[in-house]
């Protein structure tokens, strides 16, 4: 510790010993610093603050009507392409700097300043942003941060505006395109349907499906036919152990002939069967038939009962050979319009035995065509929907304030500049040059060593000291000493008292901010 305090005496003897160098070095640093402080150009900063409010009403309204665009990411994105190279010459186009910039490389120059003095801050979760820029005037300052401002609003809408107008004219383009290739195969599916208009597939079933099914009908009117074969058989037997005429007196009540009931019956399975199939179908054609002779029957009995009437006794009709008449006539009937459903099944499964090889290719190639048709037409109804949701969205950006950007604080610049801070560096300057001056001080010790104390000289050489040799003052040397102190203590209250003026000037002739 004795050591350390020593060694600090020893450089502090020194420092005195040179402080005629401190006391150059202090003025002369002093004095070029202050004129290089007041060399320095004032730079003036231009603010503006701005609020980007994306939580508009229209959103939760519109849901499901129009496209929402991600406002946050699109604000976000123009915050870090703020200052790209399109932008910053949009801005020097704007405030008037891309004058005075006639070469690229004084373009570059300017744009490189304007990167390095634009300033963009805020807050993600807040969206509100400061735009500061810095310049020795305060009117470019100020320009610069509007035109910025400018920048940031409009390229924030119009790149939505304009994704948009690029999305409608994308659809339209898609909806013209998908409207011919729809017209195109419905023309295809209408030439297709003409070109095989009598083996075109049923709605629904294929070529194998309809000939099982032709299959099961024709099995099915087998079937009936045995059966309605059989009845006859057993009502021919039944007639055949039947008397036709019971011996009676001649009555003259009237009873409805059995051909009439016979007609009857038959007239209404010709309307059943005209429910089912056109009056071309051979059942309808053996019906029609068959009625036509039982009313020629009908006629000639009626001949034949107006004859008997004159004679005074006839033979009364058996009521139940009449029934089974009857009968008979409706199980031919039946009979004959099962074989002529049969033959008309099997006319049909042959037709389609026929066409093997042909029916499955034309469905195949009717399912191709109708499957593509269908997606040309899910895909044009979609787009028509997207159309319209594109003109709404359109109508909402264009008509509506989707994003509200909220001038907070208009660009203004400050009375003072915010750089150079010139109390502070007239204040620093001094402090500079004292420490360059003890600098050259401590420098020049090292330099030229010399022995300032006993205990030095006998650390230094390991000597017994016997004594110490003191030089005494003369009068006039004293005098001059104090001469020299008087002068250097004046010296040091000249710069003080001219630092002290430079303050008092700053603080008298600044404006107020």
């Amino acid at each position: 510790m004795n050591d350390a305090l020593d060694q600090i005496g020893v450089y502090l003897r020194g420092i005195w010993r040179s402080r005629w160098i401190v006391f150059v070095a202090l003025w002369a640093a002093s004095l070029g610093g202050w004129v290089w402080v007041y060399s320095l150009a004032n730079r003036y900063e231009a603010k503006a603050r701005v609020f980007v409010d994306t939580q508009s009403l229209l959103k939760p309204l519109l849901g499901g009507l129009a496209v929402q665009p991600n406002v946050e990411q699109q604000v976000l994105m123009m915050t870090r392409t703020l200052m790209s190279r399109p932008n910053l010459e949009r801005v020097a186009r704007m405030t008037d700097l891309d004058l005075g910039a006639k070469t690229p490389q004084q373009q570059d120059a300017l744009y490189k300043s304007l990167t390095s003095k634009i300033s963009l801050e805020g807050t993600e979760r807040e969206n509100l942003y400061t735009i500061t820029y810095r310049h020795q005037s305060p009117d470019i300052a100020k320009r610069v941060v509007q035109a910025l401002l400018t920048i940031f609003t409009e390229t924030t809408l119009g790149g939505a505006r304009k994704d948009l107008s690029m999305s409608q004219k994308f659809i339209e383009e898609q909806l013209k395109n998908y409207e011919t290739r729809l017209r195109e195969k419905e023309q295809e599916l209408s030439e297709f349907k003409r070109r095989n208009m009598f083996i075109m597939p049923g709605q629904g079933t294929d070529y194998f499906q309809r000939l099982a099914e032709v299959g099961k009908e024709i099995e099915k009117a087998k079937s009936e036919l045995e059966e309605a074969t059989f009845r006859k058989k057993q009502l021919e037997q039944q007639l055949s152990e039947q008397e036709e005429t019971l011996s009676a007196p001649m009555v003259t009540t009237t009873t409805d002939s059995p051909l009439d009931s016979r007609i009857s019956a038959l007239q209404g399975q010709l309307d059943t069967l005209r429910m089912k199939y056109t009056d071309r179908h051979p059942e309808i054609s053996r019906t029609k038939q068959l009625i036509a002779r039982l009313l020629e029957e009908k006629k000639q009995e009626m001949d034949a009962s107006k004859a008997r009437q004159s004679k005074e006794a006839v033979k009364a009709q058996n009521p139940v050979y009449q029934q089974l008449t009857v009968s008979i006539a409706e199980a031919g009937g039946l009979v004959a319009t099962l074989k002529a459903r049969l033959g008309f099944l099997d006319k049909k499964r042959q037709e389609l035995l026929k066409n093997v090889n042909d029916i499955p290719k034309v469905e195949a190639e009717y399912q191709e065509l109708v499957r593509d048709y269908d997606v040309y037409k899910a895909n044009y109804l979609d787009l028509l929907g997207k159309r319209e949701t594109a003109v709404i969205s359109g109508e909402m950006e264009t008509k509506t304030d989707v994003v509200d950007f909220r001038v907070v604080e208009p660009p203004r610049v400050s009375n003072l500049p915010v750089w150079p801070n010139r109390p502070l560096l007239i204040s620093a300057v001094p402090f500079g040059g004292l420490a360059l001056g003890i600098g050259l001080a401590v420098l020049l010790i090292m330099l030229r060593p010399s022995i300032e104390s006993k205990k030095q000289m006998r650390d230094l050489t390991d000597i017994p000291i016997l004594g110490v040799v003191t030089k005494v003052k003369s009068d006039s040397e004293r005098r001059k000493q104090r001469i020299h102190n008087l002068i250097y203590l004046a010296g040091l209250g000249a710069l003080a008292t001219l630092y002290a003026a430079q303050m008092i000037f700053y603080i008298t002739t600044s404006p107020t901010g």
